[in-house]
């Protein structure tokens, strides 16, 4: 494998939230096949799970999230699941791609190998402190323009690859209504550092991190309250990145977005209305931007945990009174954090 990573040291996990895998795994085989997989099934839906064989693969249920964690109050329902499997892997790194994409094309028509491209975004430096005008200047064909300091030309260790998608993109309810026949069709070949102190709505669609390092810091904190089953009736996703972001930030780590593309399925597109009326995910955006914009760690805190800890107090007295739903996400991040001394570190 490219980028000096080893096949052992990546996990792929799934949220399945539709019973039939059988066209996603096929689908993806020629990637998936020489690494382990981990499928977190929806602890909400009944249906028996159809996945095709040759696969180096473990699912885990309901059952399995109850007897491994006991009593908790984070709700590992829909997409949240997945955050069980970044729980349980013991694995450098993870891939996390949802269930209803499939590989995409890229300009000359070629299938886009996305868990290639993400070990490659996570294992070339990054640079957030001096933006370059020439995008990621580590691929082939590009370089640091002129006037980059040299002194910054080494780079950070990236730790977190946020990638795309064509088709159906990830619009809230909103905007899905407004343009219900539009498709994104445009395929950037770039891949870029997000600068320091920039904020930028991660989804989980198709993300890639450094799980050794960055894992206390990937979790199912924010909950809607009417949250439902579809990428735009949540912001679990957005909420996470947005606190990784910020560690990232404070500990001089980096962060990366644009390719890996994959093709995402518009088979639930027309239902986002049924989302329009009552998703309250708007004002929650209003109250979260200023806040984490103007927000700063101490330098106390010098490892992720720390910084979790550090900023859920921070969420709970600044943003707690002003709705109820960021103290139970300050709570949830808290108890993220003892899970993963407990549960999610190598020799838990």
């Amino acid at each position: 494998m490219s980028s000096g990573i080893q096949d052992s040291e990546v996990d792929i996990v799934i949220a399945a939230l539709q019973p039939n895998l059988n066209t996603f795994f096929e689908a993806w085989r020629p990637f998936f096949s020489r690494f382990h997989i981990i499928v977190v099934k929806d602890p909400d839906m009944a249906q028996d799970l159809q996945i095709p064989t040759g696969f180096d693969l473990k699912v885990y249920t309901k059952s399995d999230i109850d007897a491994k964690l006991g009593a908790t109050s984070i709700n590992f329902s829909g997409h949240s699941c997945r955050y069980f499997g970044y729980l349980v892997s013991r694995k450098k790194y993870v891939i996390s791609i949802d269930d209803n994409c499939l590989p995409a094309k890229d300009t000359a028509g070629l299938t886009v190998d996305a868990v290639a491209q993400h070990i490659v975004n996570l294992k070339t430096p990054a640079t957030p402190f001096f933006f370059n005008t020439l995008y990621d200047p580590y691929r082939k064909g590009a370089d640091f323009v002129r006037g980059y300091p040299f002194s910054l030309r080494e780079g950070v260790e990236c730790m977190l690859s946020c990638g795309l998608w064509l088709h159906n993109a990830d619009y809230d309810p909103m905007t899905h209504v407004v343009k219900r026949n539009q498709r994104n069709t445009t395929y950037v070949d770039a891949v870029m550092t997000v600068p320091l102190g920039a904020m930028m709505p991660v989804s989980g669609i198709n993300v890639a991190f450094n799980r050794e390092v960055l894992g206390p810091a990937m979790f199912p904190a924010l909950r809607l309250r009417n949250e439902g089953k579809h990428r735009w009736d949540t912001l679990e996703d957005v909420w996470n990145g947005l606190c990784a972001k910020v560690v990232c930030d404070s500990l001089g780590y980096g962060v990366k977005t644009g390719l890996p593309y994959v093709m995402r399925s518009d088979a639930e597109i027309g239902k986002a209305l049924e989302s329009l009326k009552e998703w309250e995910g708007v004002k929650v955006m209003d109250d979260v931007l200023p806040f984490f914009q103007s927000l700063k760690l101490s330098r106390t805190s010098v490892t992720v945990e720390d910084c979790i800890k550090e900023l859920a107090n921070i969420v709970r007295e600044k943003l707690g009174p002003k709705n109820a739903i960021f103290t139970k996400a300050a709570d949830a991040m808290v108890e993220w954090n003892n899970l993963w001394k407990s549960h999610g570190a190598r020799d838990a």
